[in-house]
């Protein structure tokens, strides 16, 4: 099983992303302008297990829309900014704050479950610290540590 690497990398406050990260936030949700895709302000935060993640965001009712679903990993791999650094949690108890390369200042807690209809029982798994994708076996782990469900709505699943 993967290891969440607690970074140390709280960087000192910078007004303007303290002021993007809390209008996400108050919305609700972020708006990607290039793809067009509508993603939640925040990750599920809490551990859930792959059919968990995909249940979670089906679930989802949010800003008035019904229709969140589990992004697939092409989705996931296109709100990856290296130079982004979103405040977030993680850690064993989700306390301790992090900073995540994600576009849209999304609050993250822990890697984000990735869909797919390929390969049941191994699924993806995306790492906004890193950057990289490792997989999961859906089956093994019920509710895996740090694994979480970001949805999104819009095309292109």
């Amino acid at each position: 099983m993967m290891s969440l690497v607690v970074s140390a990398a709280v960087a000192q406050s910078n007004p303007r992303v303290q002021e993007a990260t809390l209008e996400t936030q108050t919305r609700g949700f972020w708006t990607d302008p290039s793809t067009k895709l509508t993603w939640a302000a925040k990750d599920s935060g809490k551990d859930l297990s792959y059919k968990g993640a995909v249940k979670y965001c089906r679930g989802l009712r949010l800003a008035g829309f019904s229709d969140w679903r589990l992004a697939t990993l092409a989705e996931l791999q296109g709100i990856y900014d290296k130079t982004a650094n979103a405040p977030g949690l993680a850690g064993p108890h989700g306390k301790d704050q992090m900073l995540w390369h994600v576009k849209g200042n999304l609050f993250l807690t822990g890697y984000q479950w990735a869909y797919a209809l390929r390969n049941p029982g191994l699924e993806y798994v995306f790492n906004f610290n890193s950057g990289r994708p490792n997989t999961e076996s859906s089956g093994f782990w019920g509710a895996s540590s740090f694994l979480r469900a970001l949805c999104v709505r819009g095309s292109g699943q």
